[in-house]
This record gives C-alpha cells, sequence and structure tokens, in this order.
C-alpha cells in the first residue's frame, strides 16, 4: 500500500490542501470547493514534513517574491493530460494564452480545444501549475476549477488584471458591456 501524505496551508484564496507521494514528490494542490479537487481520505497520513519547501514557495509567491515555482511534483494522467500540463508549465508569470495557443504547443488540431480545456480543467496542482493563466480566445476569463473569483484574484496578483478587468498589453478579459444608444439630440428646438 502506498502512503498519501497530507497536510493544509493557509493561503489568500482559502486553505490549500496538499498531498504528497511517500518520497515528497508533490502530488496535488487542492483549494475548497473546487471542481474535482482531492479530499483527505481515511488512510491519508497528515505529516506536513514533506511539504516545507512547498509552503515556503507558496508564501513567496502570494508576497510577490517568487514568480517561478521549483518543487518536485508527479501526477498521473494520460499522455494527452501531461503534454498539455507541460504546456502549462511553460506560461511565464505575469502572462496569459489562450486554449487554442495551449493546442496549438502541443501539436493538436484547433478542434481538438475542448480537450485541451478538460484536461487543464483536470489539473491537480492549481497555482502551481499554472493553469490559472489559461483564457478564452476571445479574451474572456473562462472557467477554473478553483472559482472564477479565485483566478481574478490570482491574475491580479501578478498584474495582468488591473482595476475593472483590463488586461495589459494587448486584450481585455472581460467583456466590455457596450455604452446604451445615445437619444436623439433635440438641438432642433
Amino acid at each position: 500500500m502506498t502512503s498519501t501524505y497530507w497536510t493544509n496551508v493557509a493561503s489568500p484564496l482559502g486553505p490549500l490542501l496538499l498531498t504528497a507521494a511517500p518520497d515528497g514528490a508533490l502530488t496535488s494542490l487542492s483549494v475548497p470547493g473546487q471542481k474535482g479537487g482531492r479530499v483527505v481520505e481515511d488512510d491519508w497520513r497528515r505529516d506536513p514534513g514533506p511539504f516545507r519547501e512547498a509552503e515556503e514557495q507558496l508564501a513567496a509567491y502570494f508576497a510577490g517574491e517568487l514568480k517561478e515555482f521549483r518543487l518536485r511534483w508527479r501526477t498521473d494522467g494520460s499522455v494527452f493530460r501531461q503534454k498539455v500540463w507541460a504546456a502549462l508549465d511553460d506560461i511565464p508569470y505575469g502572462s496569459t494564452v489562450t486554449y487554442g495557443e495551449i493546442a496549438a504547443r502541443i501539436g493538436a488540431p484547433r478542434a481538438a480545444v475542448r480537450a485541451v480545456g478538460g484536461a487543464i480543467g483536470a489539473n491537480p496542482l492549481l497555482v502551481v501549475r499554472p493553469c490559472h493563466r489559461v483564457i478564452g480566445a476571445d479574451g474572456t476569463l473562462t472557467g477554473y476549477a478553483g472559482g472564477l473569483e479565485r483566478k481574478v484574484r490570482l491574475l491580479t496578483h501578478e498584474g495582468v488584471l488591473l482595476g475593472a478587468g483590463v488586461v495589459f498589453p494587448e486584450r481585455a478579459l472581460t467583456r466590455r458591456k457596450r455604452p446604451p444608444p445615445r437619444s436623439p439630440r433635440s438641438a432642433d428646438r
């Protein structure tokens, strides 16, 4: 029987549930209420020891002092998912890419965008594997397994979103509402 180690780490996103393999490799990072997130099982062993480095790096990230995680992790997934997750690892801090761009990076056809979205949604390492940096083709924020409000907080933290959702330098991540039509001027009076 393989043991799963776990601990909770406080964060601005709420308590993070971290799991690790017996060799200390991080296997998941989940937030409360996460779609498909892990929950503690009876046979897991609570031990903060394997997570010291992850806790330090997460604290530094949330303090604005760390832009790239250097953790040892191991995740299980199909070959396709592993390709998608590897592409996520290459998205720089403070930037975004689209689902279509991820598909292109892994050599998948444009028609695979939904499958790419499914693989991103199944990412077991929220925050450290930056799936929050993937947006819709039209620049809108799209789903995030940890909740859209957390995606907004992470992108704001990284300087991608400013104020009312404007992305620098090129995209608006929230749909802009059109102003109401102007009423005809009564200049003829």
